[in-house]
């Protein structure tokens, strides 16, 4: 879903009426490192995915070679 300039000026002056000018600041502040963590942390359940699935490509290769 994308938001088009229309919705983002609309959800701005929400956030301005809701918490005021001085708030805005610290909600974008603490937004950013939200998202920053959960990008983080994505990446290291994909990389632990990735680890995973080669251990176990690894192991079904040596079962067939074991027959």
């Amino acid at each position: 879903m994308r938001l088009g300039v229309t919705e983002l000026v609309l959800i701005l002056v929400v956030a301005l009426v809701i918490f005021g000018p001085g708030k805005l600041p610290e909600l974008g502040k603490a937004l950013g490192r939200s998202l920053k963590e959960f990008k983080e942390a994505t990446k290291g359940l994909v990389a632990e995915a990735e680890t995973v699935k080669k251990d176990v490509e690894k192991t079904v290769e040596q079962a067939g070679q074991a027959k």
